[in-house]
């Protein structure tokens, strides 16, 4: 039981501690929020759509969409349009220094970002199906629950410090050029996401025709 959930909380730390479009996002609407409770949107749905991806490899459901093509396709034309779309509104965006809040990111932006950035990112989709699934089938049982909740925890104490450090971050930064490079960065990555997706997607065309 312990070797379980060790394995659990030492593989899900090393999936998530590398810098990414989501990573960025969360501490960047952690710093950028007025409070750390307003920034609650974004922490909570990173985690709820991480622990959705991390049961359905542990449970083999996610296996679906490496073997329907069409809904691949579908998915990464889809995630390409999005983060295209919210690279530019980040890139847009500027950071306010007042508590007008005009420009910071609503609630159910926040929701939404952090869901796309979660969801369509082809990383963690294929790091839960091929690291995290593939290793819980060495456990069955109460070891197997041990393994996922393991993972799960890791990505919901990750995110909610994630949010603190970018909260600490922006009180610190009281010019906003901190800020403002952090926002630039999480567009870049999320461009570059994009790309990414797009080159992946153009490049299993010529087998299909």
């Amino acid at each position: 039981m312990w070797e379980a959930i060790i394995h659990g909380l030492a593989l899900a730390f090393g999936l998530i501690l590398p810098l990414g479009a989501q990573n960025v996002f969360v501490f960047s609407q952690g710093a950028v929020q007025p409070s750390l409770w307003r920034a609650m949107p974004v922490v909570l749905t990173a985690a709820v759509c991480d622990t959705l991806l991390i049961l359905l490899a542990v449970l083999g459901v996610s296996l679906v969409v490496l073997t329907l093509p069409w809904l691949k396709t579908l998915l990464y034309a889809g995630g390409v349009l999005f983060l295209l779309y919210m690279g530019y509104l980040i890139w847009r965006s500027r950071p306010v220094a007042d508590e007008t809040q005009s420009e910071l990111f609503s609630p159910r932006r926040q929701i939404l970002f952090a869901a796309s950035v979660s969801l369509m990112n082809p990383h963690a989709i294929l790091d839960t199906i091929g690291v995290i699934g593939t290793s819980s089938l060495a456990y069955s049982g109460a070891a197997k629950w041990a393994f996922t909740l393991a993972c799960v925890l890791v990505s919901w104490v990750w995110f909610l410090g994630l949010c603190i450090a970018g909260r600490l971050a922006g009180s610190l930064d009281r010019s906003g050029r901190g800020m403002r490079g952090l926002q630039i960065t999480s567009a870049l990555l999320m461009w570059g996401m994009a790309v990414y997706m797009a080159w992946n997607l153009t490049a299993d065309w010529p087998g299909k025709l």
